[in-house]
């Protein structure tokens, strides 16, 4: 008898957004349970088209972005049609397209118009097909176009006309493929109400009629509280029915196959029982599209002979074709990748200690010449002695001596006596480490030291920066005299200037907090001169919101009020009511 088959049709408004709303794309499309689900206004330019957007596992994609570069239309509209299949190769199911292309025209596939349009200039359907507004798929049983319908405003000529010669060549492509005997189906926002009762504020008879049979809102007026929508979302069919029996009477498509078409209004962004702004949810943020998924439920559709997902399909883009693998390469290619790391690592440190015993060798070198040159005076061993001595503490100490220098440190040598000191060359600077005099503990910090004497705080004022700084070359070699006190932490002096340091941070801490207290009053100030300012509405006494002409003429920006209640019906109280005032006296108009 053959297999059910159900498609809806949803503008998601940003496919983005609505991916992030239930957490990810399979979520997304696993609510509708459908076999085919178109969307519109996707908002995604090509280059945006990645893996998290367009592949989901148990679908296969097919994708119409906006190739237009007119200002305000690029990464506008665009349109995505996924289907749900067992199997992308060598399917018989009927979900699966046997062909998909990318717009209505034929130029942006082919660029070779279809059949049936030679009356049209190449210009003008390169042009109808820029927007990323069409993606056809060939079921073989039904041609299914998935559609975003141009919107025009009633004073915009130039939208008007490409509105009109839009739909002029998608009525010639549908009467051809109609006299080829195929079946065809139309689904998507169109942008448009067909007649008066499918637009709320064209029926005089809105309260007798009103019924949950609208399919877009104005997210601005919240004007889904009251259904005070238009229904613009579609989903269209024609051609004949299945059966062989095509001659008997009353057989059609829709008579026998379409068993339910409705709207999904459990996908509202407006709740029951959700708080209306002007009763304090004026912060709530609603989640989801303006508008509502519509759904076809088909029956006895049969399989359809074997084919293969067409070349259209999202997972044969160049960005989303090499982030499909399988487990065992992903795994080969971390092996690989680790197995480098660690090479590269081992090469690094083995570079490290042959340059360390070059330098070493060098070194040595250097000692023997000295040796040579100038007798040690030490009676027990030599000074290329002591250097073997300190290669070899140095070879204990390889690692920290590669980690801190990261191969030969570059210095001067200096021989004074039987001693040996490392002073490094120029270019590079080493923070000379402090003693363990300047870690003072809290309770030091505050006890005065006897030793001050009352004329230290002018002596170190009137001291040079040089003479002020502590001296701390006696540290340098990492070797202290025995008998010096002033090396011990219990004779350690406190820099009298430490303090006023300490109270200066305080201070400005303090005028910090005082200036934001007066940012914040001054602020909270303005906040309640703006409430003052803000004017009640006259239907309701309450106090209106905000808004800014975002339309391209003489008022373009200027901020005005409106009535703070949801958009309804005029003769409903409780709707909005019509209440509108300019906020600047100087343009202020009715």
């Amino acid at each position: 008898m053959g297999n059910p088959i159900k498609i809806v049709s949803y503008n998601v408004n940003g496919l983005r957004q609505r991916v992030s709303q239930f957490g990810s794309l399979s979520n997304l499309l696993n609510t509708f349970d459908a076999d085919i689900i178109c969307f519109q206004e996707t908002k995604l330019r090509r280059q945006e088209l990645t893996s998290d957007l367009v592949i989901a596992d148990g679908y296969e994609s097919f994708f119409s972005c906006t190739r237009t570069k007119d200002k305000g239309r690029t990464g506008y509209s665009g349109v995505a049609t996924f289907c749900r299949v067992k199997s992308a190769f060598s399917s018989t199911e009927v979900a699966l397209p046997v062909a998909a292309e990318e717009g209505f025209t034929g130029f942006i596939d082919r660029c070779k118009r279809k059949e049936g349009l030679e009356e049209f200039e190449k210009d003008e359907l390169v042009k109808v097909d820029s927007e990323g507004r069409c993606v056809v798929t060939d079921h073989n049983h039904f041609v299914l176009f998935n559609l975003y319908g141009p919107r025009a405003a009633h004073d915009d000529t130039e939208r008007i006309e490409f509105k009109m010669k839009f739909f002029k060549i998608l009525q010639k492509r549908w009467e051809n493929l109609l006299h080829e005997g195929r079946r065809v189906f139309v689904v998507g926002d169109l942008n448009i109400a067909p007649t008066a009762m499918d637009r709320c504020d064209a029926d005089p008879d809105f309260e007798k009629n009103e019924r949950e049979a609208y399919t877009c809102w104005s997210s601005s007026t919240g004007a889904e509280l009251f259904n005070f929508g238009s229904r613009i979302d579609h989903i269209l069919c024609a051609g004949p029915c299945l059966h062989q029996e095509h001659d008997l009477q009353g057989h059609n498509f829709l008579s026998c196959h379409v068993k339910e078409c409705d709207i999904l209004t459990q996908y509202k962004r407006w709740k029951p029982g959700d708080t209306t702004r002007w009763e304090g949810g004026r912060g709530i943020k609603l989640e989801g599209s303006d508008h509502a998924p519509v759904y076809m439920s088909l029956e006895e559709i049969c399989d359809i002979p074997r084919h293969s997902t067409p070349p259209l399909s999202a997972r044969y883009l160049p960005m989303i074709h090499g982030v499909q693998q399988t487990l065992v390469t992903l795994l080969m290619k971390r092996q690989a990748a680790t197995q480098i790391q660690s090479s590269r690592i081992s090469s690094s440190f083995s570079e490290g200690d042959a340059t360390i015993k070059a330098c070493s060798e060098s070194m040595k070198r250097s000692f023997n010449e000295c040796s040579v040159s100038r007798p040690s005076t030490s009676p027990s061993c030599s000074l290329t002695e002591e250097f073997d001595s300190a290669i070899s503490k140095r070879d204990e100490n390889s690692k920290d001596l590669t980690d801190e220098n990261q191969g030969c440190p570059d210095t001067t040598m200096i021989l004074r006596s039987q001693h040996t000191k490392f002073v490094p060359a120029e270019g590079t600077k080493k923070k000379p480490r402090k003693s363990r005099c300047s870690q003072l503990s809290l309770r030091s910090f505050f006890q005065k030291s006897p030793n001050l004497s009352s004329g230290a705080e002018n002596s170190s004022t009137n001291a040079s920066p040089s003479q002020a700084e502590p001296n701390t070359s006696s540290y340098s070699n990492g070797s202290h005299a025995l008998g010096d006190k002033s090396s011990s932490p219990r004779h350690c002096q406190l820099n009298p200037s430490a303090g006023s340091q300490y109270q200066d941070k305080g201070n400005d801490g303090l005028l910090k907090r005082e200036k934001n207290n007066v940012a914040l009053l001054e602020w909270q100030r303005i906040q309640q001169l703006m409430r003052n300012s803000i004017p009640v509405c006259k239907g309701h006494k309450e106090p209106c919101v905000a808004r800014i002409v975002k339309k391209p003429g003489p008022t373009f920006g200027h901020r005005f009020f409106v009535c703070s209640r949801a958009e309804g019906p005029v003769s409903n109280p409780e709707a909005n009511c019509g209440y509108f005032k300019w906020a600047s006296s100087k343009s202020q108009r009715k």
